[in-house]
């Protein structure tokens, strides 16, 4: 991002380089050490967090780095680095409330540890970066309240999809256009997929299967798209979305979409399989002002009244360094929850489930996101998906059914599922969510 790279390059100069600490060291981590390491002046990659030490010392090891000095107090960690060392660590809480670490940024795809670790960087003034939208669209929305309260930067990622779209969604309001549509274009997808189906691909690509799986069940765009409505102010037009098949270029899609629809709703995220170029995103929009609109036509954009707007990649780990120097430079979240869930992501039975069954996580075998207004969440009483691991049924659900709050009892002291209570409390839900906790 222009300027971003101006002034990192100043704090290179300065000799004050943005420390951050990563907290997960999985195959998204290893990229992200990688282009801190070796590619952005101005910021240090001084701690990994990993549950496992050795995880944290490879992803040193894969980007060329001196291994990390193990630690277990805010002595050690200032220790190591005053010997130029950087550091690696199974507590994470460590990390948020070091105060030699200006950024932390979570790449664990965890929805409960996620919780713990935001918690701590709000109390500790430590700005995050979630490359964690299974996070962020769960709770999102009460840890902004939270992280506004303190003044404390909690956003989204560059790179990732979700933000793309949101960037391209200033860009193209910052131009004077009305985005009806955000969306992602996805080459694959199918709700039964598990990660015996997805094994084979993710050992091509050195993944986790179960992570895979949350791609093709159409879990993972769930969560983002619910990020990208939550940060917008947009919804979705049905449960799961549109969802289009199509066999061509993105700009043919202005033509798919019913505008007044669009208009009623206040716009919508969605996705389409197939479309090129892939796996890019993009903005349909209109103008109100029809002299605009006749410049638009003489740039190419066609008559409308929808004008199409596109990103035709996505580059995560690349532009991470980009969001955490939005975040630490200038104060700018890259991609945040701007009041109440507008869209939430619900738990379907992915087979015939029984009860006594404990559920287990997204991208497993049991169940699979779907994006749902809160509204009808609300209305329905619908089990996030964020929150399903160790729940436990109370009753059959058969397959394709949507899960709810009184099919299941969850774990007993589970702080996402008391943060999704507060969530609701603080934004007004007629009807309460709490169910009890199996002890």
């Amino acid at each position: 991002m222009i300027l971003v790279d101006t002034a990192l390059a100043a704090r290179e100069a300065e000799g004050r380089p943005i420390r951050v600490a990563m907290l997960g060291a999985g195959f998204m981590g290893r990229g992200v050490a990688n282009q801190i390491i070796n590619t952005t002046p101005g910021m240090r990659l001084v701690g990994v967090y990993a549950r496992r030490l050795g995880a944290a010392a490879e992803v040193y090891a894969y980007a060329g780095a001196e291994p990390p000095v193990t630690v277990s107090s805010e002595a050690d960690i200032a220790d190591a680095l005053a010997r130029g060392r950087s550091v690696a660590t199974d507590d994470p809480l460590l990390l948020c409330r070091s105060g030699h670490v200006d950024a932390l940024l979570d790449v664990t795809g965890a929805v409960e540890l996620g919780a713990h670790m935001a918690l701590e960087a709000i109390a500790h003034g430590k700005p995050l970066v979630l490359m964690n939208a299974e996070l962020d669209a769960t709770l999102g929305p009460i840890l902004q309240v939270k992280a506004r309260a303190k003044q404390v930067i909690l956003t989204a990622c560059d790179g990732d999809q979700p933000v793309v779209q949101i960037n391209l969604f200033r860009f193209v309001k910052g131009l004077g256009l009305i985005p009806r549509v955000l969306g992602n274009i996805k080459g694959l997808q199918d709700p039964y997929r598990t990660p015996e189906t997805q094994k084979g691909f993710a050992e091509r690509w050195g993944q986790k299967p179960t992570m895979v799986t949350s791609f093709a069940d159409g879990s993972k765009i769930s969560f983002e798209q619910a990020l990208v409505a939550n940060a917008t102010g947009m919804t979705v037009a049905k449960r799961g979305m549109l969802g289009f098949d199509h066999d061509g270029h993105v700009d043919e899609l202005t033509t798919k979409y019913d505008l007044d629809m669009l208009r009623r709703l206040g716009g919508i995220v969605d996705y389409v399989v197939g479309a090129r170029p892939a796996p890019g995103v993009y903005c349909l929009a209109e103008h109100a002002d029809p002299k605009q609109r006749h410049y638009l036509n003489l740039y190419k954009l066609g008559e409308g009244p929808l004008y199409s707007f596109y990103t035709p990649y996505h580059l995560c780990h690349f532009e991470t360094p980009t969001t955490i120097a939005r975040a630490v430079l200038f104060g700018d979240a890259a991609g945040a929850a701007s009041g109440p869930p507008q869209v939430e992501v619900c738990a379907v039975a992915k087979r015939d489930l029984v009860a006594g069954e404990t559920l287990d996580d997204y991208g497993h075998f049991m169940t699979y996101g779907e994006a749902v207004s809160a509204a009808e969440r609300q209305r329905g009483r619908y089990l996030p998906e964020g929150l399903v691991e160790g729940c436990q049924l109370r009753r059959n659900v058969a397959k394709d059914a949507v899960l709810t709050l009184d099919d299941v009892d969850p774990p007993a002291g589970r702080l996402s599922f008391a943060l999704f209570e507060e969530q609701q409390t603080h934004f007004g839900e007629l009807v309460p969510a709490a169910v009890a906790p199996r002890a």
